[in-house]
């Protein structure tokens, strides 16, 4: 597959208006191309154009303003998905989605969603590794497709395209902050500093290659949008003298920081193509990204010092004489790298290339100490470990036009994919795990009244807010895959189109799988058409899935437990019934109908279900006295509670998506876009698993449960103005996210966050022919989330649910400059 930029022949354009349709490189592998209003299934073309006309400078961002199916929620107090983080499709999982880089399956990256955010349990394509900078456009297949693409395409299909440029560049500068009112907190905030410099350069190859380069740089300042902490910072009596609790109000009780982390980025992608003769091509693109990132924990107060008969003590006063806010920082390394030639032999067109990409994740824990080692060891910085996943792809692909097989025209496709991929657990240094025995100081950390045996607590191990990689997590593991398929389209005629394909794969590590599709439209007349299709899909249980392993301190209601991680065949799992992963497989259906006019005008609507048997899921933390009788029997030590992959749950997603355009050209008051785009949606969990072993034991709790069903928005509308005047364009958009739920295992505790409409607004002006100039505000009107009710928002430290689907930040500001030439 080749990105398509430019212009687009073919395709009418009135005047000062973008084209209305736009040849699409997915979902369809016929050789005339296929506009998105032409094909059998639903297809979003999105400009950079598109992508950049609010603030939100994150791809996943971007695109969760522009794409009503597609959910982007704000993380924050959640280890590493705070530094990558995932993004849904159709309210499914983020793994369930494929993601391509020019036609090219795209790695995912090394972290595996283990804590209680969206998308727990999954590894995904890290979307921001790709800059918006670098992008001509991305295409969103909403249906699925494992059929023509392999695994991963579930919900649907994400294909970035790079620019594809031999002459021109540009260089553009960017500047915004918050600046908001936050009610629940009763305080104001200027905060969430970014900067962003970007520039890109079309560069000739040859007579009629090109070079395209592009390079980003981005700084993030924190944003906060915790409010005071109002507990005792110290003990009540204090056992260490000289140590108060500060009722002067001297102590700064904004002590925690709950909202977007520090992140700085730089960014480095090149796209290539070079004719080597009439029939042939050379081409090759990848990128570089190299990121740091930060994720604070709770606060740890003084007072956690001492004894309190729940937990083992988590700080040093003669360290941390007021507290710490430990913060875990990750550096992700992003490399990707592809090339190929493509062509034509005789009649047949091919694509052979090879892909490789790698995602690597260190740990470090900066602000902390490791409480076990007593106050003697004064180490606050800590290196963790790290996480590195790699993948790489070799894949051919040929195609044929026959005008003599059926009536009509056959477009055969066929090809084969090879696949290698490798993830790898790294130790951190011993400090940041090992437990040091260190049991306090009779009369300052604890009493013999408190502990008659006068032999102290032991204080918690490994680093806080993260422990290291223990040198018995370390993995080292691969596989590899092998899939064939076919793909034939039939034209009979003008009016009907027929879709057929079926892939084969086999994978070393758990079986193989064949799925299949087919599709049909029929354009009853030029301007109505109806379409539709059936599939089957899987997704192979991914290589960190299958070996994370990991322990760690995790609070549960205050109360601090370990929690041991393993893989499924480990026998921790095996002795609590766990199975080796095996592949999630899908059924989907789609029908709906495209109406468009000689009046630049379409809407289409779509309707879809998805149903998905042997979902991967992370069973909840197990514990109690039933579990650790099976786990000491099985000699599992070290550990209160444990938790592994397994498949087992089964689900049903059903929606309707409704996208509408209309393009208006006048003689006194310019030209003017407008857009619609809908998504309602439902998912309901029809299957959970049982344990064998314990059958009280619960596998999946109605927690998570409810994230599947409730985490996205089962409405969400986004309307579009583009207005150009002159020099100006004035874009004006109105997204409405309807309600989703914050779960709890408790019922008493749901609470819903209403649905709320969010402006932006953002104005261009074009200086010179050269010179561009922008101002904009993001959440215009300051709308923030319905606030977390009282007894559920710690303390009021946390007033917003990071469950919210259009953050908790606040109205955002920016300024931009461009330079074209």
């Amino acid at each position: 597959m080749t990105a398509t930029t430019g212009a687009l022949p073919g395709i009418a354009q009135d005047a000062g208006l973008r084209p209305i349709e736009e040849v699409v490189v997915i979902g369809s592998r016929s050789r005339e191309g296929r506009t998105n209003l032409e094909t059998a299934v639903p297809i979003d073309v999105f400009n950079a154009e598109q992508l950049t006309s609010t603030g939100r400078l994150e791809l996943n961002q971007a695109l969760a303003a522009a794409v009503p199916s597609f959910n982007f929620n704000q993380t924050s107090i959640n280890d590493g998905t705070d530094i990558v983080r995932p993004a849904t499709l159709r309210g499914l999982q983020p793994d369930q989605t494929l993601v391509l880089l020019n036609g090219k399956r795209r790695h995912s990256s090394s972290l595996v969603n283990i804590n209680g955010s969206v998308g727990r349990g999954s590894a995904a394509v890290d979307m921001n590794a790709i800059p918006i900078s670098a992008i001509s456009a991305v295409e969103v297949l909403r249906d699925g497709a494992s059929a023509q693409y392999g695994s991963d395409a579930i919900a649907g299909v994400l294909n970035v395209r790079l620019k594809q440029d031999r002459e021109g560049g540009g260089i553009d500068g960017f500047f915004g902050q918050y600046s908001t009112e936050i009610n629940a907190a009763d305080r104001n905030a200027s905060d969430g500093e970014t900067l962003k410099v970007s520039g890109w350069k079309g560069l000739p190859l040859g007579e009629e290659g090109y070079l395209t380069l592009a390079a980003e740089y981005k700084d993030r300042e924190p944003s906060n949008r915790a409010g005071l902490d109002p507990r005792n910072q110290y003990p009540e009596t204090p056992l260490s003298s000289g140590i108060q609790d500060p009722r002067n109000n001297s102590f700064n009780r904004l002590n925690h920081r709950y909202g977007n982390g520090n992140a700085e980025d730089f960014s480095f992608f090149a796209n290539a193509g070079l004719p080597i003769s009439e029939t042939a091509e050379l081409y090759a693109f990848g990128g570089y990204q190299d990121r740091e990132a930060d994720s604070p924990g709770f606060y740890r107060r003084a007072g956690d010092a001492t004894v309190d008969f729940r937990s083992s003590p988590r700080n040093l006063t003669e360290i941390y004489p007021n507290g710490f806010l430990p913060t875990i920082i990750g550096e992700v390394t992003d490399i990707s790298l592809a090339g190929g030639i493509r062509g034509n032999f005789g009649e047949w067109d091919y694509d052979a290339s090879v892909t490789f990409g790698n995602n690597e994740l260190e740990y470090s824990v900066e602000d902390s100490l490791n409480a076990s080692l007593g106050p003697a060891v004064t180490q606050t910085k800590f290196d963790a470990g790290a996480l590195e996943y790699q993948q790489i792809v070799v894949n051919a692909d040929v195609t044929r036009d026959f005008d003599n097989l059926l009536p009509g025209l056959v477009t055969l496709s066929f090809g084969t994919e090879f696949r290698e991929e490798n993830f790898e657990i790294s130790a951190g240094e011993p400090n940041s795990y090992i437990q040091g025995g260190y049991r306090g100081l009779l009369g300052v950390n604890f009493t013999a009244a408190q502990d008659p045996e006068a032999d102290g607590v032991a204080f918690a191990g490994g680093s806080q807010v993260f422990a290291g990689f223990t040198p018995q997590s370390e993995v080292d593991e691969d596989r590899d895959s092998v899939s064939l398929y076919v793909d034939v389209e039939w034209t009979p005629n003008d009016q009907l189109l027929f879709g057929a394909a079926i892939r084969y794969e086999d994978y070393s590590d758990f079986g193989d799988e064949t799925t299949g599709k087919f599709v049909a439209r029929y354009d009853i007349t030029e301007s109505f058409a109806i379409r539709g299709g059936y599939s089957t899909g899987f997704r192979a249980p991914s290589l960190q899935q299958q070996f994370f392993t990991a322990s760690s301190t995790n609070f549960i209601d205050g109360v601090p437990f370990e929690i041991g991680t393993f893989p499924a065949e480990s026998a921790a799992a095996v002795a609590l019934g766990g199975q080796s992963l095996d592949a999630e497989t899908s059924d989907s259906i789609s029908a709906g109908f495209v109406w468009r006019t000689a009046t630049n005008f379409y809407l289409t609507v779509d309707f879809y279900q998805i149903e998905i048997e042997d979902q991967i899921f992370l069973t909840e933390n197990l514990g109690g006295t039933e579990v650790e009788d099976v786990l000491t029997a099985a000699g599992v030590t070290g550990v209160s509670r444990v938790r592994f992959f397994q498949n087992g749950i089964e689900t049903k997603t059903t929606g309707i998506d409704i996208v509408a355009r209309f393009d208006l050209e006048t003689n006194d008051m310019g030209s003017f876009e407008f857009s619609a785009g809908m998504n309602f949606s439902d998912v309901e969990v029809e299957k959970v698993p049982v344990n064998t072993v314990i059958p009280s034991l619960t596998l999946f709790s109605r927690d998570n449960r409810l994230t599947f069903e409730e985490s996205a928005p089962q409405d969400k509308i986004i309307l579009t103005m583009d207005w150009r005047y002159k020099a100006a364009d004035v874009n004006v958009r109105a997204t409405r996210y309807g309600e989703v739920v914050d779960p709890s295992n408790n019922p008493a505790n749901d609470f819903t966050l209403d649905a709320e409409w969010i402006v932006d607004l953002s104005m261009n002006l074009a200086a010179t022919d050269n010179i561009n100039i922008g101002i904009g505000v993001d959440n215009v009107f300051d709308q923030y989330p319905t606030e977390t009710p009282a007894g559920q928002s710690f303390n009021g430290i946390f007033p917003y649910s990071t469950r919210s689907p259009f953050g908790f930040a606040g109205r955002f500001a920016y300024l931009r400059a461009g330079f074209e030439w």
